[in-house]
């Protein structure tokens, strides 16, 4: 069983002053003899990053092909084929998973809906039979039937997301066309019950929401939801307009542009304390909010999540259904997609393929490296703030001189308002 509690360790330092970690949390963070860790220091402590050489977790898309046509996704603005994994990519992956140490975690899930493919679930049990600590699986729920459900449950799957975008059926179906909330509801309530019974029932369940105008009302709904159906975890995500019609559905206009998420020292600060958010108080902190001042509450910069490539932070890959390797989730597929009121073109970016090389020497494959020390720094032009140029429409160059593809200063998971679970 993995735990998500956090724990405080002890380092020490040594006759020559060097800073000795405790070799169990070196070898959880794969910090070896050799390994560059980049450190960050603040007023009172000194942050430490994940090296850029630690493979933590892999994303497994089984296909893109979908049940569903919902108007967040992708595949509505894009010129791709169509197709799921074959068995021997698959077993490449395996083979590769195998070679790994530590086993990184196991997400299965991508621009498509996993369970559509007839091999999902054998998967899962295949990774967790080689002692795989976490394997995740994300949903939309239309094809939990009785019999996936039981299957899932025996696979040892560890957390089951679901899709969630509405608390009523007319929310739900206006965003997830041709599902039904129900019927999504009625297979989680099956499933949740069918697991065995204990303290601590297997898989966990997860909600993901996507939040726009037409259903951000129905959030404390969906929590309450998921909540009668003993889910643990709760994602939400801002959407990324795919389309033209769906940028008047965006909730982060002015977000994108307020210095309250800034980090820079000639700014003026704010500091706020925690207190009750109700009647009283919610005006006054939306006002202070927006008053172009760089906030910190209970003595985190809210600010923390700009810049930072999350995928690039917490050691992960991505596989496509082709097989082949991206840095990161969005980078699997050329799309398209709408920043500052522009179309912008995300050009995928493919590392190799495991149909060629293993996960091991595509991981370290020295230009991929490189290409993650640079998601590190982050020198890019800040195109997600500023958007103003013609180069923010591609993600090819920036006005900061960075001509290496792909340059991600328009990212807008490396800003922290998309995020996936």
């Amino acid at each position: 069983m993995y735990s998500t509690k956090s724990t405080t360790a002890w380092a020490e330092v040594d006759e020559q002053g060097r800073l000795v970690l405790p070799p169990e949390m070196a070898a959880r963070y794969g910090i070896q003899p050799g390994t560059k860790v980049r450190l960050d220091e603040d007023s009172n402590f000194v942050r430490m990053h994940r090296p850029v050489t630690h493979l933590t977790k892999v994303y497994i898309e089984p296909t893109v092909a979908c049940n569903l046509d919902c108007i967040t996704c992708f595949r509505n603005a894009w010129d791709q084929p169509l197709g799921r994994m074959s068995d021997q990519t698959f077993e490449r992956i395996l083979a590769g998973l195998k070679e790994l140490s530590p086993l990184p975690h196991v997400y299965f899930g991508g621009i498509g809906e996993p369970l559509f493919h007839p091999k999902t679930i054998e998967w899962v049990k295949r990774v967790k039979d080689l002692g795989v600590e976490k394997v995740e699986l994300i949903t939309n729920g239309t094809t939990l039937t009785e019999k996936k459900a039981r299957e899932l449950i025996d696979s040892g799957l560890d957390v089951l997301w679901v899709s969630i975008d509405g608390a009523s059926p007319e929310t739900y179906s206006d965003v997830r066309l041709g599902a039904e909330l129900p019927v999504i509801v009625n297979n989680l309530k099956r499933f949740a019950n069918m697991r065995r019974a204990s303290h601590y029932p297997r898989p966990e369940i997860g909600i993901a929401f996507v939040a726009m105008k037409r259903n951000i009302a129905d959030l404390p709904q969906v929590i309450k939801l998921g909540k009668s159906l003993k889910a643990k975890y709760f994602s939400v995500s801002n959407v990324q307009p795919a389309t033209d019609n769906m940028q008047d559905d965006r909730l982060y206009t002015g977000t994108i542009h307020n210095i309250a998420y800034m980090q820079a020292p000639n700014l003026p600060r704010l500091s706020l304390p925690k207190m009750d958010f109700n009647h009283l108080t919610s005006a006054a902190l939306i006002e202070t909010f927006n008053s172009q001042l760089n906030i910190s509450y209970a003595g985190n910069n809210w600010g923390g999540a700009n810049d930072t490539c999350n995928f690039v932070e917490s050691g992960t890959m991505s596989i496509a259904w082709t097989g082949d390797i991206s840095p990161c989730w969005p980078l699997m597929h050329t799309h398209t997609s709408y920043l500052h009121g522009k179309q912008r073109l995300s050009r995928k970016h493919i590392i190799g393929s495991v149909n060629e090389r293993s996960l091991s020497e595509l991981w370290l494959d020295p230009d991929y490296v490189a290409y993650r020390e640079r998601l590190h720094n982050f020198a890019f032009a800040p195109c997600a703030f500023c958007g103003g140029c013609e180069l923010s429409e591609t993600n090819e160059e920036d006005c900061l001189a960075n001509t290496t593809f792909p340059v991600c200063g328009g990212c807008l998971w490396a800003q922290g308002i998309i995020q996936c679970p």
